[in-house]
């Protein structure tokens, strides 16, 4: 991968649509070039958000207290919810680079940074006619420990990932995660029988070449 380095912006709890403004405030001082790339770290309270196409079987049942809320990004549910990191990447793409290919760039990153952390893990190609394997994935037992789901506008990105890192994976279970039925949610302290955050973060950042 070539070197990209970015700005770091770290925040512990942000309630999900105070980020949205931020987000978008970030991503338009990117677009007039008032801002470097930047990795935005935090995590959210409770909340399910669903990309545009996300069906509505796969949404939970409202009786669980856990808001659902709508986003502009790509993919489809989506659980956030403390112990897990988030990251938001509002970066300029380059010169015939898509969002599509970016994506791809950050899935290595994560896999690195999760490799640092003691997890073995992996990025997927999509089979023609299956759901798309967007994330990263466990190695050897197979389950998903990162979501992504992003967009980009005026060639530059927003949104990004979320890595499991120790919190609650039973939310996860109350509706369907990333349009499959079938998979697996797992977290850093799941895999391996531990996790800190702080490591978690200073990995990631590395990964990213964020300072």
């Amino acid at each position: 991968m070539q070197e990209r380095p970015l700005a770091l912006v770290q925040d512990d709890l942000v309630d999900y649509d105070k980020a949205m403004e931020r987000m978008a405030a970030l991503v338009g001082e990117r677009q007039e070039d008032e801002r470097p790339d930047t990795l935005w770290l935090l995590s959210h309270p409770a909340v399910f958000t669903i990309g545009k196409r996300t069906l509505t079987e796969h949404l939970p049942d409202p009786t669980h207290g856990i808001p659902v809320v709508t986003t502009g990004r790509g993919g489809q549910l989506t659980y956030h919810g403390p112990g897990q990191l988030v990251g938001y990447l509002i970066v300029k793409l380059r010169t015939g680079e898509g969002v599509v290919d970016y994506i791809r760039e950050v899935e290595l990153r994560l896999v690195e940074a999760l490799d640092k952390l003691g997890v073995p893990a992996e990025r997927r190609d999509t089979p023609p006619g299956s759901e798309l394997l967007t994330g990263v994935w466990t190695r050897g037992t197979g389950r998903k420990i990162v979501s992504i789901g992003m967009r980009a506008s005026r060639s530059v990105t927003s949104h990004g990932f979320a890595l499991n890192v120790d919190g609650d994976l039973t939310p996860w279970d109350l509706a369907i995660p990333c349009g499959m039925p079938d998979v697996e949610m797992t977290s850093i302290a799941h895999e391996i029988g531990r996790a800190s955050m702080d490591e978690t973060r200073t990995a990631v950042a590395h990964a990213f070449e964020a300072s």
